[in-house]
């Protein structure tokens, strides 16, 4: 266990600040009962408590659990882990010795150049002094934050029994406990969960088309008038009458280009590529099949 566990954790503190503390007063306590040797070792419900509160833990209920997970308490029971109820029991019996012996090993800590011991701390610094009563202030603070820390360990835990009673209050229920009716559970639950989402997705889906459906109906219904409207202007423009632009009186001559005269022995040219030469009543000299004109230099022979 200590592998698992720094070299650097306060852990390590704890463990060897208890060890050099008297403990005859918790010992006793179990030798002169006669009830023989106590389930659990006083040294090491000392270091459990001290170790939980320097860290800021105060529930009894919540340190049993840290016993089982944590490697830093791990590493202080080993493999007994006291419940919960023993952990109240001990702090509420040792109560006077207890916050005696924390402020013993705070102050051996202090003297050891340490300002804090996890969220304790451990120069004074909640109470404002001088320098010349520095040292008494600096135990008079260790001393009430003790107190302090111990009482609320207390208020916490009797509220956690009026809400569990001796239960952890975190123990599954008795229909979850065995693994073979926990998974039969989970695997219902999670059916009907599938289920209520299919549902919950066609519900949506409806409402998606009913949308759709609603806005397609208004679209239509404000094109409706502009339709109206456009037929009434078209039939006012009076029978006979398109909406189409009216075409010239006279008919373009008709061709393979447009501007071509089709009449026989007429222009067969664009009329923008009249020339003078080309006005009517002109001779025109004779064409090449392909469109040249003769300019006499070919009369004899061949084009």
């Amino acid at each position: 266990m200590a592998d698992w566990v720094a070299e650097s954790d306060m852990v390590h503190l704890v463990l060897d600040g208890v060890a050099l503390m008297d403990l005859s007063a918790f010992e006793g306590h179990y030798t002169t009962r006669g009830a023989g040797a106590p389930p659990f070792a006083p040294w090491m419900m000392v270091c459990i408590l001290l170790y939980a509160y320097a860290n800021g833990y105060r529930s009894s209920r919540k340190i049993e659990r840290l016993c089982e997970r944590d490697a830093g308490f791990r590493m202080i029971v080993g493999d007994e882990v006291p419940d919960h109820s023993v952990i109240a029991r001990f702090r509420k019996r040792h109560r006077r010795d207890l916050e005696v012996l924390f402020v013993e090993v705070l102050r051996l800590c202090h003297a050891a150049g340490l300002v804090r011991l996890g969220v304790v701390a451990l120069d004074g610094t909640k109470v404002k002094a001088n320098a010349a009563l520095d040292a008494n202030r600096t135990a008079e603070s260790v001393e009430g934050e003790v107190a302090a820390i111990l009482a609320e360990a207390e208020a916490v835990d009797a509220e956690e029994d009026k809400l569990f009673g001796d239960c952890r209050g975190v123990e599954l229920p008795a229909s979850l406990a065995k693994r073979k009716d926990r998974l039969a559970r989970l695997k219902a639950c999670q059916e009907r969960l599938q289920d209520e989402a299919k549902v919950r997705a066609a519900r949506q889906q409806e409402k998606i088309d009913a949308r759709e459906a609603e806005e397609k109906g208004e679209r239509q219904t404000q094109a409706w008038p502009q339709a109206e409207a456009r037929r009434g202007d078209r039939g006012h423009r009076g029978k006979g009458q398109s909406d189409r632009p009216s075409e010239p009186d006279h008919e373009e001559p008709q061709g393979i280009f447009p501007g071509l005269q089709r009449s026989g022995g007429g222009d067969a040219r664009p009329d923008r590529h009249r020339t003078r030469r080309d006005q009517p009543g002109q001779r025109r000299p004779p064409t090449h099949p392909d469109g040249r004109q003769d300019t006499g230099r070919h009369r004899g022979g061949a084009w």
